[in-house]
């Protein structure tokens, strides 16, 4: 193979690299931002259903509370009512105590609505909890992880451009022009494989001589098609 191939095969991983890293400056603060955000809406549901579970017990209370003095107040006009003498006056209680044992009614139903509500609470409440530790702790150790991650990048791109230009300067000027204008032109990789007998990038098909030629690689052959510098690689047979 060409020397300038090679070292170009060389040149396009470390550019693949040092693409991974600038994307890695965009994805990484996203996906913190996601653990943390997880993290913070199972916190927030926590806390809602506890303030719902609170006010229901609360609210249970009071009921109890008014069912006790509705039910004793029943008893005592229901013990009224042997001396009751005239018709207004037993219409009058009998009229209150429909109002009361109405009132009665409601105040059970809606004890049990609550009695329901505190139930599912309490089960949700127990797996949030159960939930929440589980996720904090994970998501903790990721967003560690991610935050080092993030802090060596500058670092490792760094590094990685200096291997860049000690490689670049081992390559004939060229070949490393005709690299560069396709990789800022075409985008992805400048230098692709042979593959069943068409270029590895656009699959367009290759005459048998310029695949020979490719195969000797004596010299930088493009593809007339998506202008893409060709290699032969082990895999070109497949």
């Amino acid at each position: 193979m060409n020397g300038d191939l090679e070292l170009l095969l060389r040149l396009q991983n470390i550019d693949y690299d040092l693409g991974e890293l600038e994307r890695s400056k965009e994805y990484i603060p996203d996906m913190m931002e996601n653990l943390r955000n997880e993290v913070e809406d199972s916190k927030t549901k926590f806390d809602t259903l506890k303030s719902e579970l609170s006010s229901a017990r609360i609210e249970q209370k009071d009921i109890e509370l008014t069912l006790q003095q509705k039910n004793d107040r029943l008893k005592e006009l229901q013990g009224h009512m042997m001396a009751i003498k005239t018709n207004k006056e037993y219409d009058a209680l009998v009229s209150e105590i429909d109002k009361l044992k109405s009132d009665i009614g409601d105040l059970e139903s809606r004890g049990l609505v609550l009695l329901e509500l505190i139930e599912g609470n309490e089960n949700e409440i127990k797996g949030l909890e159960e939930k929440l530790g589980s996720v904090d702790k994970i998501n903790s150790e990721q967003l560690t992880s991610l935050q080092t991650q993030i802090d060596s990048v500058g670092s490792k791109v760094s590094t990685k451009e200096k291997e860049r230009t000690e490689l670049a300067g081992q390559i004939g000027k060229r070949a490393l022009s005709v690299y560069e204008r396709i990789r800022k032109g075409k985008g992805g990789a400048a230098v692709v494989a042979v593959k069943k007998r068409a270029c590895g990038a656009c699959y367009k098909a290759l005459p048998p001589q310029r695949i020979q030629e490719i195969r000797k690689g004596e010299r930088l052959i493009t593809c007339d098609s998506c202008g893409r510098m060709l290699i032969w690689t082990e895999d070109s047979n497949n």
